[in-house]
């Protein structure tokens, strides 16, 4: 493994650490700065709206620079966020440091996958792009409880600064180990980049990321009410449930990224069957504690598979712009965490039942993978009108043509 993908990682971590962490100190926050719990829930969303603003806008506006440069600026950005968030000296003020936590967020991912893509051959494109975002879902194993108990113990603004010190390593490991640009392309500005986002393939790829991980928010966002209303666990026991989703989707990652270099389409195709088919199962798994031990670890597994592959194909699709394009599915991440939870809990309110989330989940996949196909039939019609390209259905993964016409 290249030592600058441990930089892109280290940099993942953090971010991921940071991004999820708040959610076990909400109760914390709200007692510190004499708010409620639901007041201060709109921190998550505060971070959440900054990640969609600042990955397209991030990732356009600095487009022409060196992609090592713009990692760098993006991580001094993430610990001015969180060392102002650590500094607080009230609500508002945590607020406004939450959403510029967020803005480097999405252009972190989107640049780094690019980076992490040109630094692996063709062949383990998708295998490199795993290995950035494994600091992302190692943060759920360990980072996320570990800053958690941190923040219990020492209070929440010891929790910021320490994730500060993480972006700071992140930083000095990126500008060691991350090389310089070879050949960077020049940017045609952002009248161009935004051009190139514009085409049909790369909005259907946005849109299977907005479905797809949309199913796996609806259930997951009620993971703890199924866990502990359904399969009978109690609430001490739900910490360590989900840091088994976070094996699972650290494996998941992995997975896809190794199969996705094989055949991108039948990855993503399979990755969405399978994560359909764990949601509808979801009612029946949650009977009992082993089922629902395996359902959690399934529904990381699954939907990680996925992951890799969207990524891969939306630069692709969108390849004078792959930055710009990589870091608006980080955006659409994002769009399907909020429109999947509140898809779930319309579920949950209208009285289905406790798992009836995880059941809207799977019609999400379901709308996924349909989209995923009707990409998949542009691209062979678009392949059909260019016979030179007739063999490439996804441009510049694999140099075989019968590979690609596997695809």
């Amino acid at each position: 493994m290249p030592l600058a993908l441990l930089a892109l990682a280290v940099g993942a971590f953090g971010i991921g650490t940071t991004e999820f962490v708040i959610m076990g100190l909400l109760p914390n926050v709200a007692d510190d700065l004499h708010i409620s719990i639901p007041t201060a829930g709109h921190l998550v969303s505060a971070y959440a709206l900054g990640v969609v603003i600042g990955a397209p806008l991030l990732a356009a506006v600095t487009a022409r620079l060196p992609r090592r440069h713009v990692l760098i600026g993006l991580m001094v950005l993430f610990v001015a966020g969180n060392a102002l968030s650590a500094a607080a000296p009230d609500y508002h003020w945590l607020l406004a440091a939450r959403l510029l936590s967020g803005l480097p967020h999405g252009a972190f991912f989107g640049v780094g996958a690019v980076v992490a893509a040109g630094l692996a051959a063709p062949e383990r494109k998708a295998r490199s792009v795993s290995l950035m975002f494994l600091g992302l879902t190692v943060a759920n194993i360990a980072g996320v409880p570990a800053a958690t108990l941190m923040g219990q113990h020492f209070g929440w603004r010891a929790t910021f600064l320490a994730v500060s010190a993480i972006g700071i390593a992140a930083i000095a490991a990126l500008a060691l180990l991350v090389p310089a640009d070879r050949g960077h392309t020049t940017s045609t500005g952002l009248r161009g980049e935004l051009g190139a986002l514009g085409s049909l393939p790369v909005w259907l790829a946005l849109g299977t990321t907005v479905a797809g991980f949309g199913a796996l928010f609806a259930a997951y966002s009620y993971i703890t009410p199924m866990l502990t209303g359904t399969a009978g666990y109690s609430e001490s026991s739900v910490t360590l449930l989900l840091a088994l989703f976070g094996v699972g989707s650290t494996v998941g990652n992995l997975l896809g990224g190794r199969l996705a270099d094989h055949s991108l389409r039948r990855t993503l195709f399979g990755g969405l069957t399978a994560l359909m088919a764990v949601l509808a199962l979801f009612p029946v798994l949650m009977r009992t504690e082993w089922s629902a031990a395996l359902a959690v670890i399934l529904l990381g597994t699954a939907a990680f598979v996925t992951g890799s592959p969207l990524q891969l194909m939306v630069m692709e699709k969108a390849a004078a712009a792959p930055s710009l394009a990589s870091s608006a599915n980080q955006a659409a991440f994002n769009l399907a965490n909020a429109g999947g939870a509140w898809i779930g809990g319309v579920a949950l309110a209208a009285g289905f039942g406790l798992t009836s989330p995880a059941v809207a989940g799977a019609g999400l996949a379901a709308l996924g993978l349909g989209v995923a196909m009707l990409a998949y039939g542009v691209d062979r019609r678009r392949a059909a009108a260019m016979p030179a390209s007739a063999g490439r259905l996804v441009a510049g993964h694999v140099p075989h043509r019968q590979e690609a016409a596997r695809r």
